[in-house]
């Protein structure tokens, strides 16, 4: 990389643990207003057996100054220009949510350009092809606060005071217009294994719609459910980070590609 793409890439993807020379890359990419730091448990579980790296969207935080994307796709095309075509290491997508949405753009682009991720999985996010769901962003501050209120349940960390989500309410406004304005587009089918993750009880991912991801994908497929809402995986990140470490581990070891066939495991 040039010094200028090394500063970017910097910018925007994170790393907050070492990791061991040659691990697997596990790219992590947050939700509607969430940040790189929301998957610091992630790399405190994980490193330095995995390379955990977290994307910090534009628009919050160190990066507030910037004008927030307002297009997923637009998010993907920055992340499949910054990721090095010459690391051999594998790489694993891993979305929650909004974030979902840009892994899979991302790994259609990966695959498009001959390197496929070893694993693409989605958290918290309804298939693809799915209709979209309710629009938040055109409606006022109280209302946007209170579907994140009810996103959030009792899994998520309390709410910053009333004055600091204030100032993260323009971030967040951008991050819903880009989820609600997204549009599926029709194209082939991945070849990397998929697997969707969801809580039991998450008001907008049930089980059948998270299922939904099988079609996504040529290769195995699995539906991975865990107790709570959608953000099951802040009170579960152990849970969540051990199948993480599974599918990585067989991602690194495997040598015959899977195509034919699809999993459901079911976690309690």
């Amino acid at each position: 990389m040039t010094a200028t793409t090394t500063a970017e890439h910097d910018l925007w993807i994170r790393r907050f643990r070492p990791a061991h020379p040659g691990a697997p890359r596990l790219l992590c990419l947050p939700h509607a207003g969430g940040s790189a730091g929301f998957y610091l448990p992630f790399a405190q579980e994980l490193a330095p057996d995995v390379n955990v790296l977290a994307v910090q969207y534009p628009g919050r935080q160190d990066r507030r100054a910037e004008p927030a994307s307002l297009s997923l796709t637009e998010l993907a095309d920055v992340l499949f220009r910054l990721l090095d075509p010459g690391d051999p290491t594998p790489l694993t997508l891993f979305g929650h949510s909004m974030g979902a949405a840009v892994s899979f753009e991302l790994a259609r682009r990966l695959e498009a350009a001959g390197r496929p991720p070893a694993h693409l999985v989605v958290s918290a996010r309804r298939g693809p092809h799915l209709p979209p769901g309710p629009s938040f962003h055109h409606l006022g501050d109280a209302a946007i606060l209170a579907e994140v209120s009810r996103l959030n349940g009792t899994d998520a960390p309390p709410l910053e005071d009333d004055g600091i989500l204030r100032m993260a309410l323009p971030a967040l406004r951008a991050d819903f217009r880009a989820v609600e304005s997204h549009r599926h587009t029709p194209g082939p089918t991945l070849t990397c294994p998929v697997t969707a993750m969801t809580g039991t009880a998450d008001p907008r991912v049930p089980p059948q719609d998270a299922r939904a991801w099988s079609t996504t994908t040529e290769g195995p497929f699995a539906l991975s459910l865990h107790p709570g809402g959608h953000f099951y995986l802040v009170p579960r990140h152990t849970e969540v980070t051990t199948e993480l470490r599974t599918l990585l581990t067989e991602a690194t070891t495997e040598t015959t590609p899977h195509r034919a066939w699809k999993l459901l495991s079911f976690r309690s």
